[in-house]
């Protein structure tokens, strides 16, 4: 790993430990409708606990994340493209532990080899009725992904420097559970990124744009 990329992750562990941009920035990706059908805007008592991992990794002279394309499903994110994670399990000790469980049971990626670099702002899905808490995590070697095909269709390695290039963003009309809503997303590979995965992706750009 280059000088600059242990710098660079050095530098987004200590910013992580400070204020946060919050929901402001998380705001800057939010589709024009974030309500599930019945109206839901906020947690209830029903809302499940859910968490995901920024898994950061370097190649070359910068560093790298991972998102996966799930799988056709029928469920509220089939097909869409997100970052590794899931729902809380009565296994898991604490959040943490299910993003990196979830990991590695999506990409292969084992819990021993991430080095977790702090948390971004929790997020309500109204889709899904789930709060979400994104933690950001590190892996001194680039990882070999095995993806676990019944839930990933393929992992897109996406460099950091990608985020941050306006270029990168834009805004289109989607049908959403067949609602038409306005979706900012950015474009990833070719790949659209919408949803609560733009909104904490939003939140993560800002932290580096601090740095940078």
């Amino acid at each position: 790993m280059s000088k600059a990329a242990e710098r660079l992750v050095k530098t987004i562990e200590k910013e992580l430990s400070r204020q946060l941009p919050g929901i402001d920035a998380q705001k800057r990706m939010a589709p024009s409708i974030r309500a599930d059908l019945l109206g839901n805007t906020v947690p209830n008592p029903a809302t499940r606990k859910s968490a995901v991992l920024i898994l950061l990794y370097p190649v070359d002279h910068g560093l790298f994340f991972v998102l996966i394309k799930r799988q056709t499903y029928d469920g509220p994110h089939s097909g869409q493209m997100s970052l590794p994670g899931g729902k809380f399990d009565d296994t898991d000790l604490t959040l943490n532990g299910t993003a990196l469980r979830e990991t590695y049971e999506e990409v292969g990626v084992e819990p021993g080899q991430v080095r977790l670099l702090g948390q971004l702002t929790e997020l309500y899905i109204p889709v899904s009725n789930m709060v979400v808490q994104p933690f950001v995590g590190f892996t001194p070697q680039k990882p070999v992904f095995t993806p676990n095909l019944q839930e990933v269709e393929y992992v897109v390695e996406v460099p950091l420097t990608d985020l941050l290039a306006e270029a990168n963003k834009s805004v289109k009309v989607i049908s959403s559970h067949g609602r038409p809503i306005t979706a900012p997303y950015y474009n990833l590979h070719n790949e659209m990124v919408w949803g609560a995965t733009a909104m904490i992706l939003s939140e993560f750009e800002e932290v580096v744009r601090k740095i940078l």
